[in-house]
């Protein structure tokens, strides 16, 4: 099992085809207007079916990072690497990896503003990542 390839359920089989179109795709609750992120078919906020996919801007301000020195044995030939949580300017906090762009990885710092990227996973299948803005 690939560590960058998630099962594909239906629920997220949209976001999936958006990451292979460069796209981050989220969902919004068409009760509340919350934004849904892992994509899922029930509003967690306020219990309503059938939310609505909706496209991110991808940009958003660092919450938390990592990084990180001693990995799991599937991670461990990309030590040292970061992790981030990202507020996304829809109101969806995502996680993900970090592609520095000529800065070190433990440059990234809580409040940096940060744009989503895509890079291919092992298996050639791309993973959303992010970089600095």
């Amino acid at each position: 099992m690939s560590d960058d390839k998630p099962p594909i359920d239906p629920d997220a089989d949209p976001y999936w085809a958006g990451v292979a179109a460069g796209e981050l795709r989220y969902r919004r609750c068409k009760s509340c207007g919350a934004a849904i992120f892992f994509p899922r078919s029930i509003c967690p906020k306020c219990g309503a079916p059938d939310p609505v996919w909706a496209v991110s801007s991808g940009t958003g301000i660092v919450y938390a990072c990592t990084t990180v020195h001693r990995a799991p044995h599937a991670f461990a030939d990309r030590v040292p690497y970061t992790i981030v949580l990202v507020d996304l300017e829809e109101g969806f906090r995502m996680m993900g990896g970090v592609i520095a762009n000529g800065r070190g990885d433990d440059d990234i710092s809580v409040g940096d503003r940060v744009i989503v990227t895509f890079k291919d996973g092992p298996e050639g299948r791309p993973v959303p990542y992010f970089e600095p803005a």
